[in-house]
């Protein structure tokens, strides 16, 4: 049986490294991996997406409407927005942190995101949900830029991530990782008790 995520945020969050090392970790077991991104403008504020899907009978890399097991959102809007990929009963990892939308500045936009996390917490029929304050998060672990590791640990941890264990994770990232990156996106990995 597969293990369907949906990993979403916008460029420059690190949603793709996020993907590839579950993906990475997943093949080190020795499970089937499919894995497809959708990077739009991702310079900076464009919607990324990715479907990773790990076990021996997942055919395409595509995960359909209604069969994510997870979804890990960067940011609440995107989170909102991959709702629809989300199986009856999956759960959903999310940042409380906003980004605005290039569109939504330049109209002069006043988007905190707190009205997605309350439209999220409001659903009836969602699994397990865990909703990260990442602002304080990367504070203390020293780096904005450890945010995807901090969601990453928290669904790693609460055992969302199929047979993937939060060890297995961090033995990627190992690999995947410049070294001099490493103890930081342990230390990223490690923050959310569940």
């Amino acid at each position: 049986m597969s293990t369907n995520i949906v990993l979403c945020g916008v460029g420059c969050q690190g949603t793709v490294l996020a993907s590839k090392l579950v993906a990475s970790a997943a093949m080190d077991k020795g499970f089937d991996v499919k894995s497809a991104e959708t990077i739009g403008m991702a310079q900076k504020g464009g919607s990324v997406m990715s479907h990773l899907r790990i076990g021996n009978d997942a055919l395409t890399p595509m995960i359909g409407s209604g069969e994510a097991d997870l979804i890990i959102g960067f940011e609440p809007s995107e989170t909102v927005r991959m709702l629809p990929f989300l199986k009856k009963g999956g759960a959903i990892i999310t940042s409380d942190r906003a980004v605005m939308p290039v569109t939504a500045a330049l109209k002069g936009s006043s988007y905190k995101g707190t009205d997605m996390t309350d439209y999220l917490r409001s659903l009836s029929g969602t699994g397990k949900l865990v909703i990260v304050d990442t602002e304080s998060a990367v504070r203390e672990v020293g780096s904005s830029k450890a945010m995807n590791m901090i969601l990453l640990g928290a669904a790693s941890r609460a055992g969302l991530l199929g047979d993937i264990t939060h060890e297995d994770i961090i033995e990627a990232m190992k690999r995947k990782v410049k070294p001099q990156f490493v103890e930081m996106n342990i230390r990223a990995l490690e923050y959310v008790r569940l």
